[in-house]
């Protein structure tokens, strides 16, 4: 049964806590919008469809695009495409060129993506090739709304789909396995990292049989290696999979991987009977004589092989829990106890399995819930700025929060991934190399056991994040080019009655800015249900207001300033070190 539902208008914390957590960030028109919804409203404008299909990346150096057609000598170079196809990414993720009322529905859809990419990972340095790194991206995003889309679009196809796809099995060595010499790197990792995993961390016993993963076995390994045996990458994306449209208009399907051989003779494909443990009922998998061509293995045999290994999988009740935990972990919080995984994922498992192993029912369910808001009604176990932003989410969140602009991908390509090029160099030097995660399981924060998120922090990673702030604030962002206006901002989005009140401006700012903004007081004497310390708001008074030191009082000082603009370069610089002082906190980190 679904997860019981919030009940009520969202508000503004609750607001934000959804569109941060499902979208790449909102503005605070989105906020104020949203937080006179209740959850079942908001949710349906999340997911609203149709969606318009991406824009086809352009490579500055011709001014078309190259991953349909191919790239030529007058193309760029690959590795320069490939970095290009990441700047076009970042452009999905900010939603840019996207009609207003499509931006939050188009955010949530390229959030889904990223966050099967983490699922799913891949490693640019290892793929090495621009065309596969889109056509997996786009695989992801033709599975990412899920829910009204033929019944075959579902999570459980979607790993049969990447089992052939060309950066897959580039990144594990598919495209080595082969009869007689079976590679067993991709089988380990569907096993343990993309479908039925090890179980719940922290609660595993210790191994007493070598071998055995409780879950599966190095038999199971073995036997699901030799189903996968015998593809070969196309490197001329001529091999096409003709169930999946690559776009919702025009007849282009999604190239993959090709068996070695011929299709009616997949030469290097292990054609014998694969013995699966007790683990999985000691199943086995074995070619469908209709499919053979005559004793040999054929195209659609080795497919079909590849069919039944993931329903095996799929029918073990733990591979949903196991994604569900994914999911949690993602859009909820780290920590998952026993009892957690006892009820919310229980029930968010039989959403997935009861919905046919459909992403986006089970996002709709859990974004709905009671417990994705307040966790129990009452008790104070909410989740709220539990999760410490990855640097694409501070990034791509911050630029859309103050709508930074920057220039047109398709008419102005050259000075955008110049941009996007900065970007993505910033992300580095904040812990997160963009694509290139340090190992197949992915980034750290996703799953590694049990620091998660809070790899994301150290005393480096913060200071990059702070400098990316400021240089956004003080116009240093790739020479101005990039740029916070916090006069633009507090005009265009605070009343000048606020505004006016340096108190009062703080109070409203704590809301849009941080997650914890509940019954704000600048007396110590009367926080103690406050989201924030009168003493962490006093911080913040005195940052905005120490410059210039000669006003004798400065409230009254900055009132007078903001309602007689007369001295603008002022109020500039003490927004400016408002902006600064609040950005630059522990609690913007966090969502």
């Amino acid at each position: 049964m679904p997860l019981p539902s919030f009940a009520g208008t969202l508000g503004y914390k609750r607001a934000a806590h959804l569109l941060h957590r499902a979208t790449f960030g909102p503005t605070k028109l989105q906020i104020d919008s949203f937080a006179t919804l209740n959850a079942n409203q908001a949710v349906a404008l999340l997911f609203q469809q149709p969606l318009p299909d991406p824009v086809l990346p352009l490579d500055p150096q011709t001014g078309t695009e190259w991953v349909l057609t191919g790239s030529t000598p007058a193309n760029s170079g690959d590795p320069e495409l490939q970095e290009i196809f990441k700047g076009w990414f970042m452009g999905q993720m900010l939603a840019l060129g996207v009609p207003p009322s499509s931006q939050l529905a188009y955010s949530t859809r390229e959030k889904i993506v990223f966050f099967l990419h983490t699922v799913l990972t891949t490693i640019q340095s290892k793929v090495d090739n621009s065309r596969s790194l889109y056509f997996q991206n786009q695989l992801f995003r033709k599975f990412a709304f899920d829910k009204t889309l033929p019944i075959e679009f579902n999570f459980k196809e979607l790993t049969k789909k990447i089992s052939v796809d060309n950066a897959m099995l580039r990144l594990l060595d598919g495209n080595l396995n082969v009869r007689g010499s079976v590679n067993e790197n991709y089988a380990r990792e569907l096993l343990e990292l993309y479908s039925i995993g090890r179980g719940l961390e922290g609660t595993l016993p210790a191994a007493t049989t070598p071998g055995d993963y409780f879950n599966f076995t190095e038999q199971d390994v073995r036997a699901a290696a030799a189903v996968l045996s015998g593809w070969e990458l196309d490197t001329t994306f001529a091999t096409l999979d003709e169930d999946v449209d690559l776009y919702t208009t025009g007849a282009q399907k999604l190239p993959r991987g090709k068996v070695r051989g011929s299709a009616t003779n997949a030469s290097a494909h292990d054609n014998t009977v694969k013995q699966f443990s007790d683990r999985f009922g000691n199943a086995t998998i074995q070619p469908d004589p209709l499919l053979l061509n005559g004793t040999n293995a054929t195209e659609a045999s080795a497919l079909d092989e590849i069919s039944q290994l993931i329903e095996l999988i799929y029918a073990q009740p733990e591979t949903a829990r196991n994604f569900c935990r994914r999911v949690y972990r993602y859009f909820v919080y780290h920590e998952i106890t026993q009892s957690t995984d006892d009820t919310i994922i229980a029930e968010m498992a039989n959403t997935f399995i009861s919905s046919g192993y459909k992403i986006q029912p089970v996002l709709e369910d859990l974004f709905q819930s009671q417990h994705f808001y307040e966790a129990a009604a009452g008790v104070n176990d909410d989740n709220f700025g539990g999760i410490i932003k990855s640097p694409l989410d501070l990034m791509i969140g911050t630029l859309r929060l103050f709508n930074v602009q920057l220039p047109d991908p398709t008419a102005n390509a050259g000075a955008y991934y110049e941009q996007t090029g900065e970007l993505i160099r910033a992300l580095t030097n904040m812990g997160m190399h963009f694509y290139e995660p340090f190992d197949v399981a992915g980034y750290d924060a996703y799953h590694q056991y049990p620091i998660y998120h809070r790899s994301w922090i150290s005393t480096n990673y913060l200071v990059s994040r702070y400098e990316f702030i400021r240089n956004l604030v003080s116009d240093s962002q790739m020479g101005g080019m990039m740029k916070i206006d916090p006069v633009t901002f507090v005009q265009t989005n605070i009343s000048n009655a606020v505004a006016s009140n340096a108190r009062n401006l703080i109070i409203e700012l704590a809301r849009y800015f941080l997650p914890l903004a509940d019954n704000l007081t600048f007396d110590p004497a009367a926080d103690d249900n406050a989201g924030l310390t009168a003493e962490r708001l006093n911080y913040f008074l005195t940052a905005f207001l120490k410059s210039p030191q000669i006003d004798a009082d400065p409230e009254g000082a900055w009132t007078f300033r903001w309602n007689n603009p007369v001295d603008m370069e002022v109020v500039r610089r003490q927004l400016e070190s408002l902006f600064n002082a609040m950005l630059q906190s522990p609690e913007y980190q966090l969502y």
